[in-house]
């Protein structure tokens, strides 16, 4: 199987890295200065499931071209118009495109970018990060990469990649038939986690510990399950009680990694994740100020950080 992975930082070098050691003839798409650091250093890992130095082929925007089986897409929601255009050279009728995106908007715009039948749904739970030497580091035990056609059919080639990636060493990959509901799953807990830290600045543990912070999640978890469901896709009770109890614990020190980009000054998903459930709320007749104080919040840090009057650290 030929995969083209876009960047070689966190998600794809050590995704990318894994699917090369099961036996995939992968390339990584990536911008001149992280080509030369892997043709100087090659791609390396470091992970509780074994560390990793790999030779990695590279391709630049310029040469891109077609004759890829799967194009493995890792980028962040706002660069994604730049992400289509960097990969449009590489798709023809036999690609498939597997976004591991937060969030759901992004399915439409690469559907409208490169057709329905291209596009196939996925998500990713994994810690990892990419340090300024180049090296990929995984940080925990998460390593899961799920992923399906959109139909909830078992295609030939969902198939295949679910068969190279069972022999990937340090990660667990899943085809599934419900890929959607699975997406969905992750968007109302993000989806809470992001309004409630977002608003608060604080983590799920800190707020639990304030006066009503376990009442004003739970209230915003119940209005994102409503959102769901008015999509079709109606939350399960194990779910709802595993991620009340998730926001109802003292000690918990979640925070998402959308509250650590806006406290360090850096680009946010404020449109992918909060103004995507604001207008999901407002359509499906759901209570909705959290929603949008939460997204005001996120536009107006935007302005400030923009505008270069952010507070000094």
């Amino acid at each position: 199987m030929r995969i083209l992975v876009l960047g070689a930082g966190a998600l794809g070098g050590y995704f990318g890295g894994r699917l090369q050691q099961a036996g995939a003839e992968v390339a990584y798409l990536v911008r001149p200065r992280r080509q030369a650091q892997l043709a100087q250093d090659g791609l390396v890992i470091e992970s509780p499931f074994g560390a990793a130095r790999l030779p990695a082929r590279t391709v630049a925007a310029t040469e891109a071209g077609p004759g890829w089986d799967l194009i493995l897409l890792t980028c962040k929601a706002y660069d994604l118009a730049d992400a289509i255009a960097t990969i449009r050279p590489a798709v023809d009728a036999g690609t498939a495109i597997l976004p591991v995106l937060n969030g759901l908007s992004h399915i439409a715009t690469l559907q409208a970018a490169f057709g329905e039948a291209a596009v196939l749904g996925g998500l990713a739970k994994i810690q990892a990060t990419m340090g300024a030497d180049g090296v990929v580091r995984q940080l925990n035990d998460w390593r899961w990469l799920t992923f399906g056609e959109l139909d909830g059919s078992m295609s030939p080639r969902v198939r295949a990649f679910a068969e190279l990636a069972a022999r990937a060493e340090g990660m667990v990959a899943t085809a599934v038939p419900d890929i959607r509901q699975r997406m969905w799953e992750k968007l109302v807990h993000l989806g809470t986690s992001a309004v409630s830290t977002v608003l608060m600045r604080a983590n799920t543990g800190e707020i639990a510990r304030s006066p009503g912070g376990v009442e004003f999640m739970h209230r915003v978890l119940d209005r994102n399950a409503a959102i769901a469901a008015a999509n079709g896709q109606p939350m399960t009770e194990a779910f709802m009680a595993e991620f009340r109890a998730m926001f109802a614990d003292p000690k918990a020190g979640y925070a998402t990694s959308m509250l650590r980009d806006l406290e360090a000054g850096g680009r946010i998903e404020a449109d992918h994740i909060l103004g995507f459930l604001l207008a999901q709320a407002r359509a499906a007749g759901v209570p909705h100020e959290a929603h949008e104080a939460a997204y005001i919040h996120a536009k107006a840090f935007e302005q400030r950080r923009d505008a270069g009057r952010l507070p000094k650290a």
